[in-house]
């Protein structure tokens, strides 16, 4: 049988805020996945994959970096990422892969460091430092909202918004007024950003809609792109707003939804911090009954109309021969709560939010042995970029004083030896939330740390708060903290030591790698530098070659 080739491209798919257990391939019992499944079939689905922050700026820049976000700075949304991180497009241009984006990146550009080193944001380099590093096809970070203050993002920024009107959809914002909102008999806007409109449908022909707009977009990159490309799809969606157009908006019902993961107990004995995010407003407004009711059958209906439009894709790429040289990865940049531990959103640690769908199909031969396995090892999202570099003919060991993932391509292709992490990161900023304020803590310490391994989860909470612990094993929901129990007390110490370790890493040197450093021992010495020797027996004579038996000059006097 003649030998698959290797991938010349790589479809990189993100979905905004899908838990991984609402694919059927991860278990769901009432969502099916079918297309998302099929692909998982034809790939390596991993059970154990976690982002490096649960929200979706600093989770995206660590995936883009391939750094954690204690590395690279971007530590809440619209914290830019500063210039001089290298990113994806940089890594994988420079191995002669080009790099686009189609759709959402909630990159926010380092304005006033571009302007401090005069790049133009109009210039080829200038653009691309403020896109994250992607060439765009298009960006469309959805979020077209207004408030007293003005807009969040310019609806006339956006291609979309134009996309709608030239398809007959008025307004000065259809984002909101078609894409994500409802409307009633006599034409009034029932606003999508209510979840209590959940249920209705949203006011737009289903194939205008924001999630097969952008899959038509990637559609059309692909037919004019030249190989070889990285092409970053990513979806808006299941990201609130949670309305979805007809026909999806009934497909399910409360008695599609899963009793929520929480009990009174988990609620009255909470930590501090977590009842802080407890008893926030989305979390109260997620402890209600009749929000889950509401937005979960929704969140649903997006995910469904998600794995259709997949459907199309993969379809359409079959059809055009490019799933034959097309690496496809399947992912999202964190989970969403729903109502789990009473909390709603994603801005905690456990596996609801941090741990996420992973799925990469390989077309390549090299990757049969493992087609249609599940693999649960350690993963991290800042492992895909050394992987994409692999893909791309790169070396990942050569930037891995810049990266800080570790290549899948190993497992892909069946010759990992040994665990591929002991233990994942993540990080969360809330200083710039009014969570701070409620818990009274500062803005530097406004900031929570995740270590877990295969059994255990540790949360450090700065501000002089004592830490969680979860046993995954016995207790897999999460829902007995054991931060305080003395008879954990020594795991306690030990996954501190595995925090600990991890901060005290080396992750700022990123001018020299580790080739150099290792030159840069000798470096010196051969360049005729001579320390600590007594005479010139105790260093080679070829260090000191040039010290010995030599005659001074004889001196001219001047003048």
């Amino acid at each position: 049988m003649k030998p698959k080739p290797k991938p010349k491209n790589i479809l990189f798919v993100m979905f905004d805020q899908l838990r991984w257990d609402y694919l059927s391939c991860y278990g769901h019992p009432h969502l099916k996945t079918p297309n998302i499944d099929r692909l998982a079939s034809r790939g390596v689905r991993f059970t154990r994959a976690y982002v490096q922050s649960p929200i979706c700026g600093p989770s995206r820049m660590s995936t883009y970096t391939g750094r954690y976000v204690h590395s690279h700075g971007a530590s809440w949304n619209g914290i830019p990422l500063k210039v001089g991180e290298m990113t994806m497009g940089d890594h994988l241009r420079a191995a002669g892969m080009g790099c686009w984006l189609v759709g959402k990146t909630h990159m926010r550009a380092d304005a006033e460091g571009m302007r401090r080193l005069g790049l133009d944001p109009d210039s080829i380099i200038g653009a691309r430092v403020a896109e994250c590093g992607f060439d765009v096809f298009e960006r469309d970070d959805g979020m077209v909202a207004i408030g007293p203050d003005g807009p969040l993002e310019n609806p006339d920024d956006h291609r979309y918004s134009h996309y709608l009107r030239e398809r007959g959809y008025a307004g000065d914002n259809p984002w909101h007024d078609h894409a994500n909102s409802g409307v009633d008999a006599a034409g009034n806007v029932l606003s999508g950003w209510f979840m209590k409109n959940a249920a209705e449908a949203a006011n737009i022909e289903e194939p205008d809609s924001e999630t097969p707009y952008l899959t038509r977009r990637a559609m059309e990159f692909i037919e004019q792109a030249s190989a070889p490309w990285l092409c970053h799809l990513s979806y808006i969606k299941p990201h609130w707003p949670y309305i979805v157009p007809a026909p999806y908006h009934t497909m399910y019902d409360t008695s599609h939804i899963k009793p929520a993961v929480r009990t009174n107990e988990e609620f009255d004995n909470a930590h501090p911090v977590l009842k802080a995010f407890m008893t926030s407003p989305v979390g109260k407004a997620f402890s209600r009954d009749e929000v889950r009711e509401a937005v979960i059958p929704a969140y649903m209906g997006l995910i469904k109309q998600c794995d259709d439009q997949i459907g199309l894709l993969l379809e359409w790429l079959d059809q055009t021969g490019r799933m034959d040289d097309t690496m496809i990865v399947l992912t999202s940049d964190h989970g969403d709560f729903l109502g789990d531990h009473w909390m709603g959103e994603k801005t905690f640690f456990h596996d609801t939010s941090v741990k996420i769908p992973l799925i990469i199909f390989d077309p390549s031969s090299d990757a049969d042995a493992t087609r249609g396995t599940v693999c649960d090892e350690l993963v991290e999202s800042i492992d895909l970029l050394p992987t994409f570099l692999e893909i791309a003919g790169g070396d990942p060991q050569a930037v891995g004083h810049i990266v800080e993932g570790k290549s899948l391509v190993p497992i892909l292709h069946g010759r990992a030896e040994g665990a591929h992490r002991d233990r994942v990161i993540c990080e969360y900023d809330y200083a710039a939330t009014p969570i701070a304020e409620r818990l009274g803590v500062g803005a530097r310490e406004a900031v929570i740390f995740m270590v877990a391994d295969r059994r255990y989860k540790l949360i450090h909470c700065e501000g002089g708060f004592r830490p969680i612990l979860f046993d995954l094993e016995a207790d897999p929901d999460e829902l007995q903290d054991l931060g305080d129990s003395e008879q954990h007390a020594a795991m306690i110490e030990e996954m501190y030591e595995r925090l600990f370790a991890w901060t005290r890493r080396i992750s700022q040197r990123t001018t020299r790698s580790e080739a150099q450093l290792q030159e840069m021992r000798t470096a010196i010495r051969r360049r005729g530098v001579v320390l600590g020797a007594y005479d010139e027996n105790d260093m080679p004579l070829e260090l000191t070659v040039h010290y010995r038996n030599r005659k001074a000059a004889i001196r001219k006097p001047a003048g």
